[in-house]
């Protein structure tokens, strides 16, 4: 028998049944994952998982005018998007990736194609970040052009489920509300096809944000015709616990902002 990966939703506000229905999934797909051997090291568990077909996945969102016209990206930091991200510095894009976990006052390594002190692959990963990336507050970062998210699980409809942290959907209100996301910003995520789920079957709520395209080494799934809206830019902070709230300097201190005189 399996053992199960520890859950990241600990900190995460919302319905105990909504969480445990997530929680649910998310073993499903890693299990699914495991047993078809699609997973590279250190395994599907507990993460967004590196898959099988990650180089082939970038290169067919490579070929899209979504990406050739984008100039800024935003990225997770996750292994499985990497080919992603290492594919924007070779083409001159410039890549905001965040910190893992939102960690310190500078929760965003900022990626530039032409200050490179390793090649865009190892500058591309958290690692070779720390040496090529400058470390940026979200108030130094430009307007984005292209929003990449890593998942678990994705729906035919957009509805993306990650590891259960909540960090992608904060960052996302956050730069929403900062004006460097709109609503025609393009959101895309990189999978495996084990990872994609029919339209309808992954649970959400109010704050989870949507994705636009789903791409795997196999196709393009556009997901815009079905999928729902995005979340209200800005913080919901009656969503969020204290203890995610400490956690995060960047939104200890917006919160501190918002408490009543």
């Amino acid at each position: 028998m399996p053992r199960h990966a520890p859950r990241h939703d600990h900190d995460a506000g919302g319905p105990a049944e909504l969480l445990a229905a997530k929680a649910a999934l998310r073993e499903q797909v890693w299990a699914a994952m495991s047993a078809a051997r699609v997973a590279r090291f250190p395994g599907a568990a507990g993460r967004i998982p590196n898959f099988t077909g990650a180089e082939a996945a970038a290169e067919r969102l490579r070929e899209l005018p979504e990406w050739q016209q984008a100039r800024t990206l935003k990225a997770n930091p996750d292994s499985a998007q990497l080919p992603v991200r290492q594919r924007a510095l070779q083409d001159g894009k410039t890549v905001y990736m965040a910190v893992p976990r939102l960690a310190g006052p500078e929760p965003f390594f900022a990626l530039d194609p032409d200050h490179l002190n390793d090649s865009p692959r190892k500058a591309a990963s958290i690692s070779g970040a720390t040496r090529s990336a400058r470390r940026v507050t979200l108030a130094e970062l430009a307007p984005v052009d292209l929003v990449v998210m890593g998942s678990v699980a994705v729906g035919e409809d957009g509805a993306r489920l990650g590891k259960g942290g909540g960090f992608a959907d904060l960052e996302f209100a956050l730069a929403g509300a900062a004006g460097l996301i709109g609503q025609g910003t393009v959101a895309i995520t990189t999978v495996h096809e084990i990872q994609l789920q029919p339209a309808g079957t992954i649970p959400v709520s109010e704050h989870d944000v949507p994705v636009d395209l789903v791409i795997t080494q196999d196709r393009v799934i556009d997901c815009r015709p079905r999928r729902g809206p995005r979340p209200v830019a800005g913080i919901r902070w009656a969503e969020l616990t204290e203890e995610k709230i400490a956690a995060i300097p960047l939104l200890a201190a917006q919160h501190a902002g918002h408490r009543p005189r």
